[in-house]
C-alpha cells in the first residue's frame, strides 16, 4: 500500500489490520516434534529421510549422532549409521552451517554445498584459500588421506610450508572453507587416523551442483519446514551463527512463500503451505530423550521461553559451545540428563527443571529402555529431586 512515498511493508498492514495469523505454542512444538519424527518415529529404512528432514545430524561427536537417529527412529541398529557413512555411503560426513560437522545425504549434497558456497566468512574470501584450495582438491582427488599426508602433500605441490601448516591447524579451520566449496568430506578412518578425501571421489562422480541462490532459498525452505515457527535471528544463528540481518535477506528471498505468523503474541515465521497443517495441530503429550548436540536444542529459538524457561538456559547452552542432552516435554525442555557405561550396567540420570506431569515418567522409563536396547546394555534409571 502506498501513500504518496511511503511503502507500508505488508507484514506490518496485516498486523495494523489485526490479521496475523495466530497459532498456540502448544501447536506450534507438537507441529514441529512431528516434523522432527519426534512423535510418530520412523522406520530404519528411512535413515536418510530423517537425516534430510532436520537438515542434516550435527556430527561434532559421533555417539551423539547416531543418539539423533536413535531418538527419531525405531529399532535403528546400532551399526546404521557407520554402516550408511563408510560402507553404502549414502551419508557424508564433513563441515557445514557454522562450520561444524554434519551428516548429510549424499543424494542431498550438491544443493548444502551450493548454499554453503555463499559463505563470506571462515577465510572463504582469501586470496590465499584459492591456492590451499586446488591444492587440496588436487592432492585428494582419486584417494583419501590422513591430516598429515595431505599436509605433506600440499607442501609438494605449493612449495609453501605455510599451507601445510594450514592444513595441520587444530579444528580444521583453514579445511572448513574447501568443504564448504565441495572440495572436502571425510573417508573411512584408518588405524584410528582421520582422513579426507573430495566428495567427488567419495561418491564417484561430480556433485550436481545447483545454482547458489537457488540452493540458499531451498535450505531456507527446508529450515522453515523443520524448525519454524522462527524468526530471522533463530535462521541466521543456526545458518551462520550470525546477525538477524542475514536471516533477513534470506527470507525476503523466498517472497510469498515464507509468511509472519503471531505465536502468543510473538512474531515468527512459517512456510505459507505449512501453517494450514500447523494450525490444525492438536497438542498430544510426548516425552523425549534427545542427545547432546542434538539438532533439535540447536536449531531451537534461543528467547522462546515456551521452549525453555531463561533461568535454565546455561544448564542447555552450556560454555565452550556445549549443548546438553535434555528432557524434551511436549517440545519443551524440560530437564536435563545422561548416561554413564558402568560394565555391563547403563545408569541413566534425569535431571528435571521443574517436576515433570505424571503421564511423562512412563514414557520417559520406556526411552531409557529404547536406550539400553540400542547400547546393549542392562539400565538403571535415576530420577533426581528439582533442584
Amino acid at each position: 500500500m502506498a501513500d504518496g512515498n511511503v511503502v507500508t511493508p505488508p507484514t506490518l498492514a496485516i498486523e495494523e489490520a489485526g490479521t496475523l495469523p495466530h497459532v498456540s505454542w502448544q501447536q506450534a512444538l507438537c507441529w514441529r516434534m512431528g516434523q522432527h519424527h519426534l512423535l510418530t518415529r520412523a522406520t530404519p529404512a528411512e535413515v536418510l529421510r530423517v537425516a534430510g528432514d532436520i537438515c542434516g545430524i550435527h556430527a561434532q561427536l559421533m555417539s551423539s549422532a547416531e543418539l539423533s537417529l536413535w531418538a527419531r527412529i525405531d529399532g535403528l541398529e546400532r551399526e546404521a549409521v557407520q554402516r550408511a557413512l563408510w560402507t553404502d555411503r549414502t551419508l557424508v560426513k564433513l563441515w557445514a552451517m557454522r562450520g561444524t560437522l554434519h551428516l548429510i545425504p549424499a543424494a542431498d549434497l550438491g544443493q548444502w554445498v551450493a548454499a554453503l558456497g555463499t559463505y563470506t566468512g571462515y577465510g572463504n574470501t582469501y586470496p590465499k584459500m584459492d591456492v590451499l584450495a586446488s591444492a587440496v582438491d588436487a592432492a585428494l582427488a582419486g584417494q583419501p588421506l590422513t591430516r598429515e599426508e595431505l599436509a605433506t602433500e600440499v607442501e609438494r605441490r605449493t612449495g609453501a610450508p605455510e599451507y601445510a601448516e594450514w592444513v595441520r591447524f587444530s579444528w580444521g579451520s583453514y579445511l572448513k572453507p574447501i568443504s564448504f566449496r565441495g572440495q572436502l568430506c571425510f573417508a573411512a578412518s584408518e588405524g584410528g587416523r582421520i582422513r579426507f578425501t573430495t566428495p567427488a571421489t567419495w561418491l564417484a562422480g561430480e556433485l550436481d551442483r545447483s545454482d547458489p541462490a537457488d540452493a540458499l532459498r531451498a535450505i531456507t525452505r527446508r529450515y522453515l519446514r523443520a524448525y519454524a515457527p522462527a524468526t530471522a535471528q533463530d535462521l541466521a544463528r543456526w545458518w551462520v551463527g550470525g546477525t538477524p540481518s542475514k536471516g533477513k535477506r534470506m527470507l525476503a528471498a523466498l517472497g510469498e512463500e515464507a509468511i509472519e505468523i503471531a505465536v502468543e503474541g510473538e512474531r515468527a515465521w512459517v512456510l505459507a503451505t505449512d501453517l494450514p497443517q500447523i494450525l490444525s495441530t492438536e497438542p498430544s503429550n510426548a516425552a523425549r530423550l534427545l542427545p547432546a548436540f542434538d539438532p533439535w536444542t540447536i536449531g531451537a529459538s534461543r528467547t522462546a521461553a515456551a521452549m525453555l524457561d531463561p533461568i535454565h538456559k546455561a544448564r542447555v547452552y552450556r560454555a565452550q559451545g556445549w549443548i546438553s542432552p535434555v528432557v524434551l516435554v511436549n517440545g519443551r525442555m524440560a530437564g536435563v540428563w545422561k548416561h554413564t557405561r558402568k560394565g555391563r550396567r547403563l545408569l541413566v540420570e534425569i535431571d528435571p527443571f521443574d517436576p515433570l506431569p505424571d503421564w511423562a515418567h512412563g514414557e520417559i522409563e520406556a526411552e531409557v529402555e529404547r536406550l539400553a536396547m540400542f547400547l546393549g546394555r542392562d539400565v538403571e534409571l535415576e530420577l533426581r529431586p528439582v533442584r
